[in-house]
């Protein structure tokens, strides 16, 4: 059968269901697992893993976001994510002290030494066969150091998992598993939960440290905001300006600060809910005397996730109030500065009226200065007539001139400044 060609990814989002396979785990076996921050994009992360292909003698991996490797002594899951990557190693066979030793021990040391990134999580886990009677909690907290420990029975039933969720001497923190019934890959399924919940867990609290140091910034942007408030409502129109220019870099400060954190507890927020999900997934039962995974987290994760959650949105709140704060500064510059354009237009009329006046006046002038001049020129023109011989009255004459000139001046002058009123 002939169908349309095929969408150019199609093959890639179809495998995307399909990407990182759980693990085959099988009791008894120890896992040790390192996620480290990527400082680099991942790029060094997958340059180790080749020279550990080469080491072992085995041909490197294509560039791919997961690896799984059996090198014999030891088996590898290697994942690259969005902010870390991650190694599980696995070793099968039998150990009376489950935490004893790990799953690192057959690993190079040197090349697990100058692994790049900083480790956020290093944990074991120790998968042994359940006996009959499930020991006392007393006796299962000797290989946590006899720390208080939280555990579960999980999926239906097959497994019991425990852990105190604390980073012992060598530096992992540790979860055991006891086997019921899991069949391989469901044992892998619960090993990757467990890591995954351990993993998400400090990735969501990265964002504490965080949220306390943007915490006491948000404090202090708040006090410089009330005293800066309290002084727009007591200051006059000269010390508007210094005041919009202080609320201006007080915006410019949280909007830093609030941006430089915003990623960090998105990403808290996501980390959170894959926690919570993978807690879900295990679908855990209580056991006696025990704090399940589930409720230690609620108690315990909750909380540093709400003071993240509060913060955010004090900034969100502190942004707002000082846009608010703004916006009503800048409205009573901006009515300021129209009552000094009103009193300008005031002013600018005035002066106009007095220009007009002025212009009257001159104008009367003018009409006065051209009618002495017209009858200067009537009174040589009657002199002229009586030279000839006309007898004309000169100072008769010269008298009638002046009114008629006044007025054809005056009507000439009145014209010329309509004339110029309607071209302008």
């Amino acid at each position: 059968m002939t169908i349309p060609a095929d969408h150019a990814q199609r093959l890639v989002l179809n495998d995307e269901v399909h990407a990182r396979p759980y693990a085959q785990v099988e009791a008894p076996e120890r896992i040790s697992f390192l996620a480290l921050l990527a400082a680099d994009g991942g790029a060094g992360a997958t340059a180790a893993l080749v020279r550990l292909f080469e080491r072992m003698g085995r041909p490197p991996p294509l560039d791919a976001p997961h690896v799984a490797a059996d090198f014999g002594t030891f088996r590898l899951k290697w994942e690259r994510h969005t902010e870390f990557t991650s190694y599980t190693f696995f070793q099968r066979g039998g150990f009376d002290a489950p935490f004893a030793a790990s799953a690192f021990d057959a690993v190079p040391a040197d090349w697990l030494a100058t692994l790049p990134g900083e480790t956020v999580v290093a944990a074991q886990v120790a998968v042994a066969k359940a006996p009959e009677q499930l020991p006392a909690v007393w006796e299962i907290a000797h290989s946590f150091a006899d720390n208080p420990i939280v555990g579960s029975a999980v999926a239906s039933g097959a497994a019991s998992v425990f852990t105190d969720f604390r980073v012992h001497a060598d530096r992992m923190s540790r979860f055991l598993v006891l086997d019921r019934g899991l069949g391989r890959y469901q044992a892998g399924r619960v090993v990757q939960r467990l890591l995954e919940i351990e993993t998400y867990r400090m990735m969501a609290l990265l964002a504490l440290p965080v949220a306390r140091r943007a915490g006491g910034e948000i404090t202090v942007a708040e006090r410089d905001l009330l005293a800066l408030t309290e002084r727009m409502a007591g200051t006059g129109a000269e010390d508007e300006p210094q005041l919009l220019n202080e609320l201006t870099r007080l915006a410019a400060a949280v909007e830093s600060s609030g941006s430089a954190s915003k990623y960090r507890f998105g990403a808290a927020r996501a980390y959170y809910e894959l926690t919570r999900n993978r807690i879900r997934e295990l679908h855990e039962e209580s056991l006696p005397g025990l704090q399940t995974i589930g409720e230690f987290m609620e108690r315990r994760l909750a909380p540093a996730m709400n003071t993240c959650e509060s913060v955010a949105r004090r900034q969100d709140e502190l942004s707002g109030r000082i846009a608010r704060s703004s916006d009503l500064l800048r409205t009573r510059v901006d009515i300021e500065r129209e009552q000094q354009n009103l009193q300008v237009l005031a002013q600018m009329n005035r002066r106009a009226k007095l220009q007009l006046r002025l212009q009257e006046t001159v104008e009367g002038l003018s009409v006065a200065a051209i009618t002495y001049y017209a009858v200067g020129l009537v009174s040589y023109v009657v002199k002229a007539a009586k030279s000839l011989g006309l007898h004309v009255d000169h100072d008769l004459a010269v008298g009638v001139s002046i009114p008629v000139v006044a007025v054809l001046v005056a009507l000439g002058v009145r014209h010329i400044r309509k004339t110029v009123m309607r071209a302008t």
